[in-house]
Parts: structure tokens; C-alpha cells; sequence
């Protein structure tokens, strides 16, 4: 876009404006300028004047497609500052998000960027100053001579937190010569091996599976944080000093005993050198300079103001806003007066851009200006809207540029729609020139079809130049970028996670116990670990940690373990129960098979590949799709495309892009001539896919078609007549659909969502519907993989598990519940124009709760209750009423988590969040953050109250969560086992609950197995006891849930290429492996080995190994006994279970000899089932 930025300076008045740019003769103020012109302006002017640009923005939404247009017309990335969120409270912990982009963009600004965009109130706040920025950065290359301890406690200062596991930004992990640190602006964390004090290695690992990904050459750590009480003059003891300073002035002012005693306590915390909580209260006192990001510009930047009286208007509500809370924060002692300065004054500010040109670009003329302009000039542009793919309306107009000698520029968004334009163009008789590279602009009266996109499409008279856009604004705004994709490790990581003590544990043979904790015991002279597990009546059993792999975490199906009952040891019943789950696995087994062999025999419609118009339907879609969302769509086209009907379930999250890998699919059977029907379980639902449909086919010639409670029985009629005729192609309904007066012309595909919500009845109905019919099923609960696997071959299953990419992230802050805050919360949400859930879990006082939000904010307020128990005509109005507007807040339970979209509620404050499950406070929290505005959420929790141990457990882990997005994965996996319980339907649920969720997999695996008539791949499993020094050293890993963790995987290994790749992980992350831990690898190839030659027992008495057989073979043991070696020293002992015991020679390897006669009893025992003589 070089060319068309120059020619734009060949209009008389841009020139000019570069001209004053240069001689200083700014401010100057433009109008005439639509958005997609001011973009185009500014970028005009500063590649004029080769200066960097900043543009500052009334909202943030103007600032993301002021953004996406400077991506097109400069070819590169500017740096984007988003708004500051205060974290002011004590107390309250607040997500990072915002502040580490903002720290990224900051130090961009002092790398000299090209081009940036900012929000005005993003300008306004106070942060570090540039030189401290500079200081705190640390640049690391290998080879580089650095003291790990001396980068760790630079490190703390720079705002990072030390904890045992990285795994979000903003955390470090010191272990022996490995640093583990996540930085801001990083995509994955780094991990740096120092050899003494030098750089030995880098890389970057993957913070699920802490495995290193790449190796990396340099690393650049950024502060964690903008306020840094460290880096105070005078390190953390001279703030406090100051604080005590001020305290002793306030002790003799009126009011004040609150404000001193806050001040004291923080003074003291600071001394002890603990963490301040709302840290921001002191940036003031922290910083006494006040540096904000206009001193982070290169001094030559130009400043364009976009719509300098919107600027304006922000700037007042800002301040406003600001006022309002620090007031209510000094009201209630929390802030010192002195310190209540956090952003610059209007006056401060507009003074700080004088210091820079600056341009105010506005769209018509208006008599204030925030700066006296020293020039007014007007530009003549017209902004063209963009014609959203109608070829005609474009067809219409580029004729029209032709004749009146106008140049046509019109610009792409992929090199494939561009062909297709010039194709389209052609057949019109409509000469146009492609020109990919842009490496010309077209002359007078010439059509170029290039590659960008832009907000909008906009006309230069002076130029007699038009340029057009094919897309609307959300496509240039998302820009289809894609970015990194961490694959996720799910089925690494089993249930163990993390065990802690007081933990319900499943072991295979003795059933349900307490963990207690991992004890060493000596044993022959030997240290070894083992895990105490509680049964009831006072039993324990002690599991050497060689065998952990028979131990797993129990999980049932929900948040209440309290009331899971422990097994006896030796009883029976575990036996019993455990029986009656593999019957119950069985059976499911069998009905599954049985439907899966029907659906293979029935013949189906095999659907034709992708035409044309399937390309340019997926094309139209506005967003970068995702990699999960691209396999998903290619698989379910593969099974379209085969003879036989489709069966498949696609999971994920809600807002993972269901729907469009749904509507990709209807369009696909619509392009056969056949009819599809979306059968959806709620009104409300009905009608969003009706408007996300009619919005994705609206350039397409396809008929659609809603049946709901709300269709009258006129419509009703005419619609199934229309249905029958063939004249409808897309029937959305609810279960209206599945009377049997809906009669299909011809139907090629049903499309199922939340099918976990309809009755037996219907589904028996929809059974019917599609036996020959391709059917597709949405759910929202993430299905686990490991249960896909179990079930793997019985119905095809296709997982969206990555979010969409350009999700804001939800500002969340976890608290105590407080009216205050909460009124203020929800004032400001409704103050911008949106919507507010407000969640209370409990029914009885739902109603109470809403009339006290009433009577708080005012009658003007028009708040809606929602809950489980009411009906469903009640329910379904409440949610259109939000839908649509006419409610401002809904008060409801946790119905919602399995709700509807609606873009407009940005605000959600849940009351008794300590009460939930990480899982469920992760789905609620997706219902928000929808739009381009910034989302908040409170977790709030009852003020004062004394949290029990588990609820305080919980409670730290939303906090990491929030904090450092790092509990996710305990998210995921809380879902997933509720998804396991909605897919297996309640029956299996009870079973799956009674041993557990591992064990019931295990069933269910082999029980599917065995009805295919294929072989169990289960061994005998061995158990050794051997006195060999086999543990893991506290040195080694100091963390005993990263030890646990390990035993655990060390237990499971089976092969030599497991235990290779297990070590090469351990060296990675801890350093050189100890003797322990490689005999430990060494005793679990053993115990491998020995199950394969049918050993199921290996023990050491003294100098006596004793090897248990779980096989007879007579003759292979002949064989071996008859060894030379063996000769005197191996003694057979039959009887009920039959054992071999080989006396050692003094000073022998108790291992080597372990293997040594297990490899013989292999060889021996082939050679006995080969048959020979």
C-alpha cells in the first residue's frame, strides 16, 4: 500500500499538512475525515515526514479497526496500549492480563515502533518510568556470565512471584542451575541451564507438560508488573519508612485512625518483605516522578487524535470515573489522599501533547478542540460502505467509476477471492488487472484487484481515485492471523496431577483409601519410599513407590467426595464392586457395537466433494479459524462424503466455533439439492442459530426457515408446507421438529445440539428420523480423549479444545463480597450501554437477592430473575428479554453455564464462588467476553467467613487461576469427567462413581475390546520388592507433588523407549539424574520385563530373589533350571502359586540377576511355544 499512501500526499491539503509537521506549525485539525480516512491520513503524513505515528482513540473498539487498517497500509504490526485496570483493593486478586500487554507495549515504545495506537485513558495512567522499564529489562544470550541467584532476586524485583512450577506469566521457578521463568510478551516460558554462572542452554518448554520445546539463542525478560515496590527509592524498607511518615502526619487529623492503621500494617508487611495486595494504591509513593507512556515516545513521533472531541468526552468520564472510586476507597480508609493521583489531569495531558505534532482528525467542523489549532483544513474523501460479498451493488459501481474516468483500487482479503473477483469481473466483460505484489496503482479508468483489507471503502475526488474493500469490518478488524498453537497434552496428564494428602485414592486390587503421604522407611539397609494409604476401620497399607502405577486419584462425578465411602481392606465388597462395573462396562460395550454394526450395514447418500461455492461460503467467514476448527470441518466433509450415514459428536466449549463447523456442513448438503434440519433444545436457542445462519447465507440463494413456540400456526402450516414441497433447505427448530406432521421433501442431514438435553421419547423419534440421514451432534461439554479412546471405533467424535484466538481476555477479580463494589461494578457495565449476570446460586432467595439489587440501584433498573425451576415458556422469556435489551440485569443460578450467547453482557459477579468447582467458574466465566469491549468478572465470597480447608484449597486455586491462568488444566479435567458422565448417560454414571473414574476407563476399554473379538493387551502384572537404593532425593526434586508425579510415571513405564524419553525429561527439567532414580527406572523395565515372561512377583529376603510365577511353563522351567549358571543355586517350589528362588553370590547385582534369569525364563518359555524337540 507504498503507492496509494504517496499518492494521497499529492492532495494539496495532506501536503500541506506534512509541511506544517515539519515546520512545526502543529497542532493542526483536519476535517472531513470518516474512520477508515483518518487511517489513511495519518499514515499519509507520517510516511511523508518519516516519523513514527501514535493514535489515540476515544474507545477501545475505534483503536482495534484503527489497528487492522494501519496493518494493511503499512504492511507491518503497530503496537497497540490498551487501558490500564487498577488493582486497588487489598484483598481482591485481580487477573494480569491487560497490565502484561501494556508492559509489552511499553517496551516497544522505547524500541522506537513505527506505528501505535492507544486509548486515550491508556495515555493518562501513571507507570514506571522509562529508565526503570530499561533497568529491569533483562536481555540473556547463551554463553552470557549471570548469577542465578542474583537473576532470581532481580527477578522478584521486577515483580515476578517464585513458586515450585511455572505455569503462567509472571512466575519464576529457581531449581539447583535451572531457571523456569515466564515473561510478558512471550509466547511459551523459557528455561535456562546455567553451567556455574554461565549460560549453558535456552529454551522454551511447554508450561502444560513441562517439556522443552525448542532450543532459543536469547530471551528478554520484561517486569511482571507496572507498580514495583522494590524498585521504590530506597528498596522496600524506604517505602515503608514513607508510609510511617505519613501515618504519624494523619495520627493527629480527624478520621484518620482507619487510613493510619492500613498505612502501619502495609508499612510492616513491607519491612517483613511480604507482597502488597493492591499495590497500585501506592504508585505514587512508589514512583515520585509520574512517568506515563507519552515519555516513552521518540520526541519526533506525530500524535494524531482520532475525533479529538470524542478524545475529550473520554478523558472527563475517565477522570470521573477514577474520582468515584478512589473517593469510595478513602471513605473507607484504604487510600491516602496524598497517593490519590494515578493518571495526569486533562490539563497535564493535552500540556504533555503539545510537546508533539499533533493532528486532530474529526469528520465535521466543530468550534472545540481540546488544543488550539493553529491550521483548519478540510479534505474531500467519502467513505463507502463495503458490500459485504453482493457482487451486483460492486459490479454497478466500478461501471460507474469507469465511464467518469476513476481509478478502482479494491483490495482482497485472500489471493484466492481476489481470482474469484477477477474471474466474476471478466464474465461481466469487465476488464480488471491482478495485482497480488501491489506493485502499481491503477490508472484512470483502470480496475486493480489487490490484496488488504480495510475497515471500509473510501473515495478520493482530488485523486479521481476509489478504493474498495470486499470485506465487512470484522474481517479486517480479526485479520485472519493465526498464532501459536500450544498443543495440549491431555491425556499425559491423568488424573494424579496433583495428589495431596487427605486425597481419595482407587488401588486396583484394594479399592477406595485416603492418601496420607509419601514415608521413607529403611528397609535391609535401604532406604525406600512408600505411600500410606487409609482404609476403613483403621487399616492402612503401605504401596512401595515402585508400584504406584497401580494407585490413581479417585474422581466420581462431582465436586462431593466428603461423602464417598472407604473400602475395607481384605473385605469383599471391593471385589463386588468392582465386578459389577466391568458387568455394566460390558453391556455398554454391547449395545454400542451392535448400534455402531446396524448404522455400517445401512446404506446412506454419499455427498459430492467441495465445489466453488463451498470455498467461497467458508471464505466468507470473518474470523481466522482455528486448527481444531479446521480438522473437525475436514473430517466431518469425509464422512459426508462416504456411502454411509454419518455419525459423529463434535465437543467443545461453548464460543469454540461449533456453529460454524455446523453451518459448513449444511451448506455442504444444501449444494447436493438436499435439506438439512437443526434441531436445537430451547426457543431461545432457536432462535440465535435463525440469526447466525440468515447472517452467513445471506449472499447465498438458500431458504431458511425457524419453528418454535413462538411461530403462529399460520406460519406453522405454511412453513411444513414449504418443508414438504422441497422450497425450505434450512429448518432450524426446537423439538417441534420431531412431530409427525414435519414431513421432509428429501433431508440429507440433522444436526443435533446439547443433545444431553432432550427426553427419551424424542430420541427415539430421532432415531427413526435418521437411519439413512448424516447426523451430526453438538455438545458443549468437552468430552475427555481418553474416553474417546476407550470408545474409539463406536462413534466418531471430532474435539474443538483451543479457544478462538482473538477473545479478549476477562478481567477477573476474586473478593470478598461487597455491596459497594458490586454497585459500582454494575453502574459502570450499565453505564456503557451493556448487560449484567448476577449469580446466586440458591433459589429460595433468589427473588430477595433481586429486590435488594431493586432497591439499591433504583427503579430505572430493569433486572429479570432466571432459574431451574421455572418453566420453560418462563424461562425462555427472561432470556429473550435479555437477548433482545429490554433487561438490563438477570439475576439467576448457574442455569446460565449452559446458556446462550449474548454479546452484550460484559459484566458478571457471582456471589459464593468458593462454593464451585474451578470447571464450573471456567464455563460461567466464557458466557462473558464476547465483544470487542473489555469484560469483568467478581468472584466474590461471603465477607468474614471462615473457609473450611477444601473451600480455602479451591479458593487459592481460583486465585491462581485468575492470577496467572494457570490452574486450567484442573479446569479441563473437572469438565471433562462431567462430560464423561452426560456422554455415558446416568446408568454408567453410578458405576463409573463406585471405583472411580481410571479404573472405569480401564473396564471399558478392555470390556470394548473383547466384544470385537480382539486380544486384551493386558499383562500379568508383576510387582518387585528388591533391596536396591531406589528413590527420589529431596535434592533432586525438592516439590513432593512433582516426586509423587514422577513415581507415578516411573511406574507406568513398559519400554525402553519410555524410560529414554522419561530421563531425557528429568534432565531437562531437574538436571543430572542421581544413581536412585536411574535404579528406579531400572526396577520398572524389570517389572515390565518379568510380566511379559508371566513372573507376576519379584522379592529379596536377604540374599534369596524370589520370583512368583503367574504362568506355568514346565518345560521352559526345566530348561532354565538345567542352565550351567543356575546349576545348585535355583530351587523350584511348586505348589498352589508356584516360585523360583536363586540364591545371589556374595557382592552380586541383585538387579542384573533379576534380569538375567527373567530374560532366560523369556527365551525359554518362546522357545517352548515354538514346539521344539
Amino acid at each position: 500500500m507504498e503507492r496509494f499512501l504517496e499518492q494521497l500526499n499529492t492532495i494539496p491539503e495532506v501536503a500541506a499538512l506534512s509541511q506544517r509537521v515539519e515546520a512545526g506549525g502543529c497542532p493542526a485539525a483536519v476535517t472531513g475525515l470518516q474512520p477508515v480516512h483518518r487511517a489513511c491520513v495519518g499514515a499519509a503524513v507520517a510516511r511523508a515526514t518519516g516519523r513514527p505515528v501514535l493514535f489515540v482513540c476515544g474507545d477501545e473498539r475505534e483503536a482495534q479497526t484503527v489497528a487492522a487498517d494501519l496493518r494493511t497500509l503499512l504492511g507491518q504490526e503497530p503496537v497497540v496500549l490498551p487501558g490500564r485496570e487498577w488493582q486497588l483493593r487489598p484483598g481482591a486478586v485481580g487477573s494480569r492480563a491487560f497490565e502484561q500487554s501494556r508492559l509489552g507495549a511499553l517496551y516497544a515504545l522505547t524500541g522506537g515502533a513505527a506505528a501505535a495506537v492507544a486509548t486515550v485513558d491508556a495515555l493518562m495512567a501513571r507507570t514506571l518510568p522509562p529508565s526503570l522499564l530499561r533497568r529491569l529489562t533483562t536481555e540473556l544470550t547463551m554463553e552470557q556470565r549471570t548469577d542465578p541467584a542474583e537473576l532470581a532476586r532481580h527477578l522478584t524485583e521486577a515483580g515476578y512471584v517464585r513458586c515450585q512450577q511455572v505455569e503462567g506469566v509472571g512466575q519464576f521457578a529457581l531449581r539447583g542451575g535451572i531457571l523456569d521463568v515466564y515473561s510478558p510478551l512471550m509466547d511459551q516460558p523459557v528455561r535456562i541451564e546455567f553451567f556455574d554462572d554461565e549460560i549453558d542452554s535456552m529454551g522454551t518448554f511447554d508450561p502444560s507438560t513441562q517439556r522443552r520445546v525448542k532450543n532459543v539463542h536469547e530471551a528478554r525478560l520484561l517486569p511482571a508488573a507496572e507498580v514495583l515496590p522494590s524498585a521504590a527509592e530506597g528498596g522496600l524498607t524506604g517505602l515503608a519508612a514513607r508510609l510511617k511518615e505519613l501515618a504519624e502526619k494523619l495520627e493527629k487529623k480527624h478520621k484518620a485512625e482507619v487510613l493510619v492503621q492500613t498505612l502501619r500494617q502495609d508499612a510492616e508487611r513491607l519491612e517483613n518483605g511480604a507482597a502488597l495486595s493492591g499495590a497500585d494504591r501506592y504508585l505514587a509513593a512508589v514512583y515520585d516522578q509520574s512517568a506515563t507512556a507519552l515519555d516513552y515516545l521518540p520526541p519526533d513521533t506525530l500524535v494524531v487524535l482520532c475525533e479529538s472531541g470524542r478524545v475529550e468526552d473520554r478523558v472527563k468520564s475517565t477522570l470521573t470515573q477514577l474520582r468515584q472510586d478512589t473517593e469510595l476507597l478513602m471513605e473507607q480508609g484504604l487510600l491516602a489522599g496524598e497517593y490519590a493521583a494515578l493518571t495526569l489531569s486533562a490539563e497535564e495531558l493535552f500540556r504533555g501533547l503539545e510537546a508533539f505534532p499533533v493532528l486532530m482528525e474529526n469528520a465535521l467542523p466543530t468550534s472545540r478542540y481540546p488544543l488550539r489549532p493553529r491550521e483548519l483544513a478540510t479534505v474531500n474523501a467519502k467513505q463507502l460502505s463495503s458490500y459485504g460479498g453482493s457482487l451486483e451493488t460492486a459490479v454497478g459501481d466500478m461501471t460507474h467509476y469507469r465511464t467518469s474516468g476513476s481509478a478502482v483500487l479494491v483490495l482482497c482479503g485472500s489471493e484466492t477471492r481476489a481470482r474469484n473477483l477477477c474471474r466474476m469481473l471478466a464474465e461481466r466483460d469487465i476488464p480488471a488487472a491482478l495485482d497480488l505484489q501491489g506493485a502499481a496503482m491503477p490508472a484512470p479508468g483502470e480496475i486493480r484487484v489487490s490484496l488488504g483489507a480495510l475497515s471500509a471503502g473510501s473515495e478520493w475526488p482530488a485523486l479521481k481515485l476509489a478504493v474498495l474493500t470486499e470485506g465487512q469490518l470484522t474481517a479486517a478488524v480479526a485479520g485472519k492471523r493465526r498464532k501459536l498453537r500450544h498443543d495440549s497434552n491431555r491425556q499425559k496428564l491423568q488424573s494424579y496431577t496433583d495428589l495431596s494428602p487427605g486425597d481419595l485414592v482407587v488401588h486396583v486390587h484394594h479399592g477406595v483409601g485416603r492418601f496420607v503421604g509419601i514415608q521413607r522407611m529403611p528397609v535391609d539397609g535401604v532406604e525406600k519410599d512408600y505411600i500410606k494409604i487409609d482404609y476403613a476401620g483403621g487399616d492402612c497399607l503401605y504401596v512401595p513407590v515402585t508400584q504406584l502405577d497401580q494407585v490413581s486419584k479417585y474422581i466420581g462425578g462431582g465436586e462431593d467426595q466428603e461423602k464417598t465411602r472407604l473400602n475395607k481392606l481384605g473385605g469383599t465388597e471391593w471385589a463386588k464392586q468392582k465386578t459389577r462395573a466391568k458387568k455394566a462396562a460390558k453391556d455398554l460395550a454391547k449395545g454400542l457395537i451392535a448400534l455402531y454394526a446396524q448404522r455400517q450395514k445401512q446404506p446412506g447418500f454419499a455427498f459430492s466433494p467441495d465445489s466453488t461455492w463451498q470455498r467461497e461460503f467458508e471464505e466468507a467467514f470473518d474470523y481466522a479459524e482455528t486448527d481444531d476448527q479446521l480438522r473437525c470441518i475436514a473430517e466431518i466433509k469425509a464422512d459426508m462424503e462416504r456411502p454411509r450415514p454419518m455419525d459423529r459428536l463434535l465437543c467443545g466449549d461453548v464460543g469454540y466455533g461449533k456453529t460454524e463447523v455446523a453451518l459448513r456442513a449444511v451448506m455442504k448438503c444444501i449444494l447436493d439439492g438436499k435439506q438439512a434440519a437443526i434441531l436445537v433444545p430451547t426457543t431461545v436457542l432457536a432462535q440465535q442459530h435463525y440469526a447466525t445462519a440468515m447472517s452467513r447465507f445471506r449472499n447465498f440463494p438458500v431458504k431458511i426457515e425457524v419453528l418454535s413456540r413462538f411461530t403462529t400456526a399460520k406460519e406453522q402450516k405454511r412453513i411444513l408446507d414449504a418443508v414438504g414441497r422441497g422450497a425450505v433447505d434450512v429448518l432450524i427448530g426446537t423439538h417441534k421438529l420431531l412431530q409427525k406432521n414435519v414431513q421432509f421433501h428429501d433431508l440429507g442431514l440433522l444436526i443435533i445440539d446439547e443433545e444431553q438435553r432432550f427426553g427419551v421419547t424424542h430420541k427415539e423419534r430421532l432415531k427413526e428420523m435418521s437411519r439413512q440421514v448424516d447426523v451430526l451432534t453438538l455438545s458443549a461439554t468437552p468430552i475427555p480423549r481418553t474416553l474417546n479412546m476407550a470408545l474409539s471405533g463406536l462413534r466418531d467424535m471430532s474435539t474443538l479444545e483451543e479457544p478462538p484466538q482473538d477473545r479478549q481476555p476477562v478481567q477477573t477479580y476474586v473478593m470478598e463480597h461487597d455491596w459497594a463494589v458490586v454497585e459500582d461494578a454494575i453502574r459502570r457495565e450499565l453505564g456503557r450501554g451493556g448487560q449484567v449476570y448476577y449469580l446466586h446460586n440458591r433459589v429460595e432467595s433468589i427473588d430477595l437477592t433481586a429486590s435488594r439489587l431493586q432497591k439499591m440501584l433504583g427503579p430505572e433498573v430493569r433486572i429479570v430473575v432466571g432459574h431451574g425451576k421455572m418453566g420453560e415458556k418462563e424461562l425462555s422469556a427472561v432470556m429473550q428479554a435479555m437477548v433482545d435489551g429490554e433487561a438490563d440485569i438477570l439475576v439467576c443460578t448457574t442455569i446460565i453455564e449452559t446458556g446462550i450467547d449474548i454479546s452484550n453482557v460484559n459484566t458478571l459477579i457471582i456471589e459464593d464462588a468458593d462454593k464451585m468447582g474451578l470447571a464450573q467458574l471456567h464455563q460461567i466465566r466464557g458466557r462473558i467476553g464476547r465483544s470487542a469491549r473489555r469484560a469483568y468478572a467478581y468472584l466474590t465470597y461471603r465477607r468474614g467467613k471462615v473457609l473450611q480447608e477444601t473451600a480455602a484449597k479451591r479458593l487459592a486455586a481460583i486465585r491462581e487461576y485468575v492470577e496467572f491462568g494457570s490452574g486450567f488444566k484442573i479446569a479441563m479435567r473437572d469438565l471433562e469427567i462431567r462430560g464423561a458422565g452426560n456422554l455415558l448417560g446416568p446408568e454408567q454414571s453410578g458405576y463409573l462413581m463406585s471405583v472411580g473414574y481410571d479404573l472405569y476407563l480401564k473396564l471399558l476399554e478392555e470390556a470394548v475390546l473383547e466384544e470385537r473379538g480382539e486380544e486384551k493387551r493386558i499383562e500379568t502384572e508383576c510387582a518387585a520388592d528388591l533391596t536396591v537404593n531406589a528413590h527420589i532425593p529431596d535434592r533432586y526434586v525438592p516439590s513432593a507433588e512433582q516426586r509423587m508425579d514422577l513415581y507415578r510415571r516411573i511406574a507406568a513405564i513398559r519400554t525402553d523407549e519410555d524410560a529414554s524419553d522419561l530421563l531425557d525429561e528429568m534432565l531437562d527439567r531437574y538436571g543430572e539424574a542421581p544413581k536412585s532414580v536411574l535404579a528406579l527406572l531400572d526396577v520398572a523395565l524389570l517389572r515390565s520385563a518379568a510380566a511379559k515372561a508371566g513372573v507376576s512377583d519379584i522379592s529379596q529376603k536377604g540374599s534369596l530373589l524370589r520370583l512368583q510365577l503367574g504362568v506355568f511353563h514346565p518345560q521352559a522351567l526345566v530348561a532354565v533350571c538345567g542352565h550351567a549358571k543356575y546349576r545348585q543355586r535355583l530351587t523350584l517350589a511348586a505348589g498352589e502359586i508356584p516360585a523360583l528362588t536363586l540364591k545371589l553370590k556374595p557382592g552380586e547385582d541383585v538387579l542384573e540377576a533379576a534380569r538375567d534369569l527373567v530374560e532366560d525364563l523369556k527365551l525359554a518359555a518362546e522357545e517352548a511355544a515354538g514346539g521344539t524337540p
